[in-house]
């Protein structure tokens, strides 16, 4: 097979979660376990950071990554979903996985795959794994995909675990409440190592610091550390920060080029973490200045707050649960305009009345439904915003409703694309 039937092959014969959801899911760790004895334990052979959490996970992995890149470490970095390339999930040194190795992993393990009966995401986790091991990294950062107990990737031991926070998420299977949800988090907390949480939460506190104890891991509350005073944006899409640690300056006007309000938290999490990393590792003030502020060009993040045109101004955001949708309603209300226009398509297992009456009335809507089987039709994502005061117009396709977006908006308006990964992958 070529790169183009392999990735077929993948999606098409291995259960997706982004495609289809639920059917992909796996409620063991049984499969990975197999895998991982398969292809002959590479995650033993590389340290590792691991990082869960409901949102800012993408964020915190490229950022870390990003500093220790440039500290001179060699980093792998795994993420998940992609938004344009599968190669997109593992990169070393910012550089996406080679088409060749994709390749030669799928024929070398093909026939294994099959009868195993490996999901998407199970045998994702087994090509990173294999190939930061091949390419020798110091170090690889490690995102979850769901969860954190029985996610694929919790068959690490890292020098440090990260929770950036907890949110209702995937709901129907972590549990409906943040204590449930925390618990399943929590389950990348390994014995004797440091965690770091993100942000100190009602109703989740109790259970990492529990699961710390039993697991003898010093446990460490970023917000409770850090402190970040947002100063000013530049023209250049680039926010500045004073950070504080333990209300001592920490960092002077630390420039990130990550735009929204959330990555005031994200950065406090990161920094949290890279404290923790000193450690292990040779960790300077002029590698977090230069790591953060060229995180974009050094990992290819995407999708955060993205700018996307100007006149009018057009902004693409991956938020896409209850808190992500609040701190985006919350950085839109932040802007000067004459008319907000936004382009929202939703998957179709996610709770859309808990984010419908997070959005603004006063915008017009342009319904689209991502080219993916878990998209919600967006007829009915019409119907039930309609309950929610929310007007607008169907399209039958993302591009479609984007396109229509910025030819309807005035120069002095805004478009915004989200609701979805997927609705913004097929945009940015």
């Amino acid at each position: 097979m070529d790169y183009i039937e392999t990735i077929d092959w993948m999606i098409h014969k291995l259960p997706m979660f982004q495609r289809v959801g639920g059917a992909a899911y796996r409620g063991d760790l049984d499969n990975t376990v197999a895998l991982l004895a398969l292809i002959k334990q590479p995650q033993k052979k590389f340290r590792t950071v691991h990082i869960a959490g409901t949102n800012g996970k993408g964020s915190v992995s490229h950022l870390i990554a990003s500093i220790l890149q440039d500290a001179g470490y060699k980093t792998g970095l795994y993420t998940s979903p992609h938004l344009k390339d599968f190669r997109e999930r593992i990169r070393i040194n910012g550089e996406m996985i080679p088409h060749e190795n994709v390749i030669a992993f799928i024929e070398k393990y093909r026939n294994d795959f099959e009868k195993m009966n490996l999901s998407f995401f199970e045998m994702t986790v087994g090509m990173a794994f294999e190939y930061f091991a091949l390419e020798d990294v110091d170090i690889a950062v490690i995102e979850t995909g769901m969860g954190g107990r029985l996610d694929s990737t919790n068959l690490i031991t890292p020098l440090v675990s990260v929770i950036t926070n907890i949110g209702l998420d995937h709901t129907q299977f972590l549990g409906e409440t943040l204590a449930a949800i925390a618990a399943e988090k929590a389950g990348i907390i390994k014995e004797n190592v440091p965690v770091v949480i993100g942000e100190t939460q009602t109703g989740t506190t109790d259970v990492f610091s529990s699961k710390a104890e039993v697991m003898h891991a010093t446990i460490v509350y970023a917000d409770q550390q850090f402190s970040a005073k947002k100063l000013e944006s530049t023209q250049q899409n680039i926010q500045i920060f004073d950070v504080w640690k333990n209300s001592q300056m920490y960092l002077e006007r630390l420039e990130i080029p990550l735009l929204g309000y959330y990555q005031q938290k994200n950065i406090v999490t990161a920094l949290c973490a890279v404290e923790q990393l000193k450690a292990f590792l040779k960790i300077n003030d002029c590698n977090i200045r230069e790591g953060v502020a060229n995180v974009i060009r050094r990992t290819g993040l995407m999708g955060r707050w993205q700018i996307l045109g100007r006149s009018p101004l057009i902004i693409a955001d991956t938020g896409h649960n209850q808190d992500g949708i609040k701190e985006v309603v919350l950085q839109l209300k932040q802007l000067q305009y004459n008319h907000l226009h936004i382009v929202l398509g939703m998957v179709n297992d996610k709770n859309i009345d808990a984010i419908l009456q997070l959005l603004p009335h006063t915008a017009t809507y342009y319904f689209c439904k991502a080219d993916i089987p878990r998209g919600l039709d967006a007829h009915l994502l019409a119907v039930k915003a309609d309950e929610f005061g929310l007007r607008g117009e169907v399209f039958d396709s993302v591009w479609n409703a984007y396109y229509r977006a910025r030819h309807i908006a005035k120069y002095d308006d805004i478009v915004f694309v989200g609701g979805s990964t997927f609705v913004v992958a097929e945009v940015v």
